[in-house]
């Protein structure tokens, strides 16, 4: 993959989330891809932070939409090279205080095989 179709990916991941579009979120990642969050690992400690597989990324996501039904990612910087993406946003959920989050999108074949995401 070059570096602009993985931010092209970047960009249609921010998409999907900011408009709770499990379908199109789901559609960007490999059948078997991984998850790691340390909100996973809060809220599902039997987990340790790390779901696998579509089925488990549908069940995190839809959860989130559901309980966070304002949730919404402002990006302030994306990073590419041909085989990952580093974004850098701004989550904010109301009634919430705003947390900077990072995250890394791995990319093989054009979807999304692992994420991480990194805050405190």
């Amino acid at each position: 993959m070059t570096t602009q179709k993985n931010l092209s990916i970047a960009h249609s991941w921010f998409e999907a989330f900011n408009t709770h579009n499990l379908e199109k979120l789901l559609s960007l990642y490999d059948d078997d891809a991984e998850h790691f969050s340390p909100k996973l690992k809060v809220n599902h400690p039997e987990t340790n932070g790390l779901v696998k597989g579509k089925s488990h990324l549908q069940s995190w996501w839809n959860e989130a939409f559901t309980n966070l039904p304002t949730l919404h990612y402002k990006v302030t910087s994306l990073t590419a090279n041909s085989d990952r993406v580093f974004m850098e946003y701004i989550r904010t959920v109301e009634n919430e205080t705003q947390m900077q989050v990072a995250e890394v999108l791995d990319i093989k074949e054009g979807k999304i095989i692992a994420s991480r995401v990194y805050h405190s």
